[in-house]
């Protein structure tokens, strides 16, 4: 009963005890309080639209054949699938050194069969000596007076919890990945289109030289020029074929599985655009990042982890207590009157252990360490979110510039096309303006893409985008 009680007592303690770690603060993050201002910087008040963690993705994307694309991603991709596995792996871990704060009941049956020499035997004679027993109780149990197990299972808490908010990182990326994807891929699909269009109209082209050519009134000099253009069109169309199977593969990658051909846009006018997100007023908005609370629960684990170092210098108390029976024969093994009964307390105490030392001095750098990969992760993000509110600032701009721009080569494409047809100008005018239009449209198609992709980026840098 004694026994029972002192071992009751010991757990609570260890239960109960404090740990050696030093005590987290949260260290100042190094970046500014606000967003970036300036020309290139368009204000958002949060009253004109929502925040990205308070948006779930459903609602943020608004395109359903795209929604549908996402949700094959999240359900087959197999890289979100290990990041996904990796949190049940660390889970493990955690309730592995969870348990070892706890004693372990174990049963133990043993025989034993040894030949004793005559010198050694109470009879004066040589035999063979026997002995079963059946022991149930606790094999050398750590109870821990310093806190080493607790921090090393703080520690595992702590790995566990980062590899969780690492999986929801990867949840955010895989659907940023997903949508840019799907539009890099309607985008390739307008320019595969407008490469084939523009082969088109060059082919009549050259048709119509061709046909003044061969009445004399076109150079040969002019139908060689009309058929570089022909030419170089075949070679725009070629690429965008390849360029598009190319998409349509990492989309499938991303996806996990084909893609059915009914949820492929024809362009990016066929989709339709995300919401809008506000950034907030404050930078304070990225600590709740997933990849920088994954950041600071490894530097919560490297800290725990200098609580087991520091306990590594105290004394280690371990218990050995059984209770059991034992016999020289096993038909009395169980009988009354074979019981037995152990309690075995030892103590370790460190003297001289230079493992000790150096293992504390690499916990601490380790720290170091841990604090400096928290603090470039903040600033990695606050740089990712001032360059997509950069673009945001500055891109409905690029847009309008770039109609106007395709306007503009329209209509001297059309006049410098009519001149050369009166004879009043010559067919490299028209080549010069076929080459500025070309140019112009795939520009409008570029900046179009960066558009639709920041406002995606600008979600999934701000958080959003896990449920």
């Amino acid at each position: 009963m004694i026994h029972r009680i002192l071992l009751i007592t010991i757990t609570i303690m260890c239960l109960t005890g404090c740990t050696m770690a030093p005590r987290y603060t949260r260290p100042e993050a190094p970046i500014p309080k606000e967003w970036p201002e300036g020309v290139a910087y368009k204000e958002i008040k949060p009253e004109e639209a929502p925040f990205a963690t308070a948006l779930k993705w459903r609602d943020f994307i608004t395109d359903e054949r795209l929604q549908k694309v996402i949700e094959m991603a999240l359900k087959n991709n197999r890289d979100f699938k290990i990041a996904a596995l990796n949190v049940d792996k660390a889970r493990a871990y955690y309730r592995i050194q969870r348990a070892e704060l706890l004693p372990a009941l174990d049963v133990v049956g043993t025989e034993i069969r040894e030949r004793v020499p005559a010198d050694l035997s109470s009879k004066n004679r040589t035999g063979v000596m026997e002995q079963y027993s059946v022991d149930l109780g606790v094999l050398s149990w750590e109870i821990d007076f310093f806190g080493r197990i607790r921090s090393l299972k703080d520690e595992a808490l702590e790995a566990y919890l980062a590899t969780e908010e690492a999986h929801r990182s990867a949840q955010i990326m895989l659907i940023d990945a997903t949508a840019s994807a799907y539009l890099t891929y309607a985008a390739d699909r307008e320019n595969l289109k407008l490469s084939e269009d523009t082969l088109k109209a060059q082919r009549d082209s050259y048709a119509l030289i061709k046909r003044r050519y061969d009445v004399g009134l076109a150079s040969e000099l002019d139908l060689r020029r009309a058929q570089t253009q022909v030419e170089a069109a075949r070679e725009s169309v070629s690429r965008y074929t390849q360029v598009v199977a190319q998409d349509e593969n990492a989309l499938n990658l991303l996806a996990g599985t084909r893609v059915p051909e009914e949820l492929l846009p024809e362009g990016l006018d066929s989709v339709t655009p995300p919401k809008d997100v506000s950034p907030g007023l404050s930078s304070e908005v990225l600590l709740k990042r997933p990849d920088i609370m994954a950041s600071e629960h490894m530097l919560k684990s490297i800290n725990a982890f200098i609580g087991a170092a520091r306990a590594a210098f105290f004394p280690r108390v371990s218990l050995t207590t059984t209770i059991g029976t034992a016999s020289a024969e096993l038909s009395r093994l169980f009988r009354s009157g074979q019981n037995t009964w152990s309690f075995s307390p030892q103590i370790t105490m460190p003297i001289f252990d230079a493992r000790i030392w150096a293992g504390y001095e690499a916990a601490k750098v380790e720290r170091e360490i841990a604090l400096a990969n928290y603090e470039k992760t903040i600033q990695t993000a606050f740089k990712e979110v001032a360059d997509t509110l950069a673009v945001r600032g500055t891109v409905d701009e690029q847009l309008s510039a770039q109609r106007a721009l395709v306007e503009a080569t329209s209509v001297t494409y059309r006049l410098a096309n009519e001149r050369y047809i009166k004879g009043i100008d010559s067919y490299l005018s028209v080549l010069d303006a076929q080459r500025s239009l070309f140019t112009a449209q795939q520009g409008l198609i570029t900046v179009h893409l960066s558009r639709l992709v920041n406002q995606v980026k600008l979600y999934a840098v701000l958080g959003g985008g896990y449920e």
